[in-house]
């Protein structure tokens, strides 16, 4: 049996609503609100305006930054507004609203037919970069970027995250079931892309139709496929390395620092798509779920959809929902409304019952000691959320290892007292990063300064 990492949780996984629920095709909307920030880097910038035709899978936004990902659109139709509106992670972004004409129609030149073994690794990032594709599991890192490794990064070992250890979440393991050969050939893609000979494909014990699926799909080559032990964070990117190879991300280190690059299902199925048909990112599977809802189901959604309209298609609200959520319970955001889109990154839209909701009033720490045994990265969570409290970010990153973070919330699950820990530690880590960025603009202003000198001299 395999070791299992350190701390962690067993949250009820409150899966078999939709466990057994095939992916169904949710209707085209009307109208799609695309927002042109879906990813972690600098945000996209429109290249269509209002009153533009367009088709689908047609390039709407770009960036020539390198960390960033580009945007397409998932219908044909017409631009008729970009403007800000709701959007699920920042609250208003600019987004490109399309009237959908009804007809679907690809943009030129896509699909394509492609045989990835013909196209060099530079070719494939290329392709991926170009397909807007970022990881989907929630990080929405660009995929590119992360398959690109610097030369002094030797990568060894390439890991399929197939835990999905977020209770609810169903949407990977629908896809192991039933997109099997595309995940199989995304899997063999990005291997050729890393030059690596050995994969894993790391699964919970509890999905055991999909361990068996993936199992077969990978007989006779050098991908192992691996049932992991059933315990939250499992498919958090330090826990899964560490289980699978042994190896600890160092503080402060990436996956590529102990040679591993690790992406999420759905990120391989768009790698597929993008590689051997030229299909950009424009839609994906995601779990509507919560006690909530009437009829739960895993959809295949296309981006740009409105919550309201997936929940709509799902016979709407059969309770009054207490709490609307962009992801799982553990790690997804609370909305506010249902006016938002799904993006590249969300995974799942929950509807919670009150009786799915574990409510009380947070109260002051009383050093248990749950929240310490339970972080599966081996922090202090109680002193964080004091030092959060208390406004003393750079206490907590110096003293308190603040950025070793992973979010995953089995602090706030174990804690008798309330507290919103994660809250205070995410508002800790965004006050970092300004300290940062200001930093940075002082830096490059220092440098400009200098320039003009020399220029002036």
């Amino acid at each position: 049996m395999l070791k299992s990492f350190r701390g962690g949780v067993h949250p009820d996984d409150s899966k078999r609503y939709t466990a057994d629920k095939p992916i169904e095709k949710a209707p085209v909307p009307d109208k799609v609100y695309i927002p042109v920030r879906q990813h972690i880097g600098a945000p996209t910038s429109p290249i269509v305006k209002k009153g533009d035709e367009v088709k689908k899978g047609q390039l709407i936004a770009k960036s020539d930054a390198f960390v960033s990902a580009n945007v397409h659109s998932s219908v044909s139709g017409k631009v008729v507004d970009v403007a800000e509106y709701p959007h699920p992670n920042f609250g208003k972004c600019l987004s490109i609203v399309i009237q959908n004409d009804g007809n679907d129609e690809w943009a030129e030149g896509i699909p394509v037919e492609r045989n990835w073994n013909d196209l060099t690794g530079k070719e494939i990032i290329g392709i991926i970069r170009e397909a807007g594709i970022v990881g989907m599991g929630g990080a929405t890192f660009p995929a590119h970027v992360k398959l690109s490794p610097p030369p002094n990064k030797k990568i060894d070992v390439f890991i399929l995250n197939g835990a999905e250890c977020e209770p609810y979440l169903t949407s990977d393991y629908r896809s192991m079931l039933e997109y099997t050969d595309r995940i199989a050939s995304g899997i063999k893609i990005i291997m050729k892309v890393l030059n690596v000979e050995r994969g894993f494909v790391g699964i919970e014990d509890n999905k055991k139709k999909a361990i068996e699926i993936m199992t077969k799909a990978f007989e006779g080559t050098n991908v192992q496929v691996v049932g992991l032990p059933t315990k939250y964070p499992q498919g958090a990117e330090k826990m899964l390395i560490n289980v699978l190879t042994g190896r600890e991300v160092p503080s402060g280190g990436l996956p590529m620092d102990v040679g591993a690059v690790v992406q999420n299902v759905g990120t391989c199925i768009a790698v597929s798509d993008a590689v051997e048909r030229g299909i950009p990112l424009i839609q994906r599977v995601t779990t509507v779920s919560g006690g909530a809802v009437k009829e739960p189901k895993n959809l295949l959604v296309r981006v740009g959809t409105t919550f309201k309209d997936v929940i709509d298609f799902c016979g709407g609200f059969k309770d009054t929902p207490v709490k609307i959520l962009s992801g799982g319970p553990m790690m997804g955001m609370a909305e506010s409304n249902l006016d938002i889109p799904v993006i590249k990154g969300v995974s799942g839209i929950l509807a919670l019952a009150k009786s799915d909701v574990n409510t009380g009033t947070e109260s002051a720490c009383i050093r248990c000691g749950r929240c310490i045994k339970a972080c599966p990265m081996g922090l202090n969570p109680s002193m964080l959320s004091i030092l959060g409290q208390n406004n003393l970010y750079e206490e907590a990153k110096e003293d308190y290892n603040l950025l070793d973070c992973v979010e995953c919330g089995s602090c706030v699950y174990t804690c008798p007292a309330k507290r919103n820990i994660v809250q205070y530690i995410k508002y800790m880590k965004s006050k970092n990063a300004a300290a940062a960025a200001r930093e940075k603009a002082k830096a490059a202003a220092k440098e400009k300064e200098k320039e003009k000198e020399k220029v002036e001299k």
